[in-house]
């Protein structure tokens, strides 16, 4: 392992969103405020709890999870492929890295970017609406799962996008309709049985009921399947990111 040139990229990557910290902190944490003052504020008045807290504090940990895998994602993605089109990508190939070492350095720096807005949405939850956390240390561990998870897909994005609208494409269409069709907003025992059933298929549905239950103590299905849902998913994204890194596919051109 070539420790210095890891903790260098580690620190690069760690620090590119560091700098701009209003474009890639201070959004998420504006937009899960507004999350809470419309959906929450506004909804309570028709649904007034789900499982037995609050609709306010029930869209919390939806919120939470929706801004973690978000970042996380968008970082690595986006730094991959900004690379790519600025052809800076060969000076970094020549380096004395190999693939596994650049794959880790850009997935650490994408699932910290995770971990901070995640854990920042959950502080504003805290001292906004007095949100409960029933375990702290079992939601911070489900808030770094989930950041490396997504992390690790979005390097896997970063890779195999050619241009900025196919990126935006990919995660239009794929990351943001799984994440509202998470059951942020609604308990899945709201939907119609065939809607329930579409919900199990949807891997973001267990990254939002096992958060939720860490926070709240509530949730919709097991959570050790929710659990051992979010290990699988960074198991495979990550074997698959560093494996795509390794081997040069999309990125020695």
């Amino acid at each position: 392992m070539n420790w210095v040139g890891l903790w260098t990229l580690t620190k690069r990557e760690v620090g590119r969103f560091f700098s701009v910290y209003r474009q890639t902190v201070l959004p998420g944490l504006i937009s899960s405020a507004l999350y809470i003052l419309i959906f929450g504020f506004t909804l309570e008045q028709r649904i007034s709890e789900i499982q037995g807290v609050s609709y306010t504090l029930f869209i919390l940990p939806g919120l939470i999870m929706m801004n973690t895998l978000t970042n996380a994602t968008s970082n690595t993605a986006s730094s991959m492929l900004q690379m790519k089109l600025l052809q800076q990508l060969p000076d970094l190939l020549t380096a004395p890295l190999s693939g596994f070492e650049i794959a880790l350095a850009y997935i650490v720096g994408g699932a910290v970017r995770g971990l901070v807005n995640g854990v920042l949405v959950l502080l504003l939850g805290v001292f906004l609406i007095d949100l409960p956390v029933t375990d702290p240390i079992g939601t911070l561990a489900f808030i770094f799962l989930v950041s490396w998870a997504f992390s690790s897909m979005g390097l896997v994005l970063g890779q195999l996008a050619e241009s900025w609208d196919q990126l935006a494409m990919m995660q239009n269409f794929f990351l943001t309709p799984l994440s509202f069709l998470g059951g942020i907003f609604y308990s899945i025992h709201m939907l119609p049985d065939w809607a329930q059933s579409l919900s199990f298929i949807n891997p973001v549905y267990y990254m939002i009921n096992g958060i939720r239950y860490t926070i709240l103590g509530i949730s919709d299905s097991s959570v050790m399947f929710s659990f051992w849902m979010a290990v699988f998913l960074t198991l495979i994204f990550t074997a698959t990111a560093i494996l795509l890194m390794q081997s040069g596919r999309k990125i020695k051109q």
